[in-house]
């Protein structure tokens, strides 16, 4: 049997209403805490060290946002271990957009002051985040996706925080890529519904 595994976003849990809704549809599916108990010292390389002693196994990976680049460069970096992949509003192109979020301005005072708050969703509270989260993202900016892994996206054509234009580019030249456009915004929240249903056929056939 394959293990499928979902990956939370960013300043998320697994806890969250997403991750929940899927495990209710989703017999055995794991989600790992990707905070670790320290959000402050999150990076994509520590998620990658994270996930990889999971994936004992062929595996499918669910990703959310930050989770689902973390998914897409898994899928790069262990394609014997992974079959399918299913990328909700992935953060491609994601150091692109906190600099056009941010402001220039603002990411060099974070490298001055080495923290910055940053208001975690799960623990509904503001936490410092380390500046070597965006220094370790910057080393992924131009990452090279050339493995074929089976691959669905989901994006909302509304996402301000990742907007659809990345997934829209992501999928270009990649024909084993699928893009579904939903009528949603970021958190893809009025979709539960589609996303599992899509999901589901997507993996499992049904």
């Amino acid at each position: 049997m394959t293990r499928t595994l979902y990956l939370h976003g960013f300043a998320s849990s697994p806890q969250s209403r997403k991750a929940q809704y899927f495990a209710e549809h989703i017999p055995d599916l794991v989600i790992p805490d990707l905070n670790q108990d320290d959000f402050g010292g999150l990076t994509i390389s520590r998620q990658l060290a994270q996930l990889k002693p999971l994936l004992t196994e062929p595996s499918y990976i669910i990703g959310s946002s930050l989770g689902g680049l973390t998914a897409a460069i898994l899928a790069e970096q262990c394609p014997e271990l992974i079959k399918k992949i299913v990328l909700l509003a992935p953060a491609f192109q994601f150091t692109t957009n906190w600099r056009r979020r941010l402001g220039e301005t603002s990411i060099a005072e974070w490298q001055k002051e080495i923290y910055r708050p940053v208001f975690h969703y799960s623990y509904q509270r503001e936490i410092p985040l380390h500046y070597n989260f965006f220094q370790d993202a910057e080393t992924y900016a131009n990452y090279s996706f050339k493995n074929t892994t089976s691959t669905l996206i989901l994006h909302g054509i509304h996402d301000e925080t990742v907007p659809i234009q990345v997934s829209e580019d992501y999928c270009k030249d990649r024909p084993w890529t699928t893009l579904i456009s939903l009528d949603s915004d970021h958190s893809l929240g009025n979709c539960l519904d589609t996303l599992v249903q899509e999901t589901k056929q997507f993996l499992f056939g049904g």
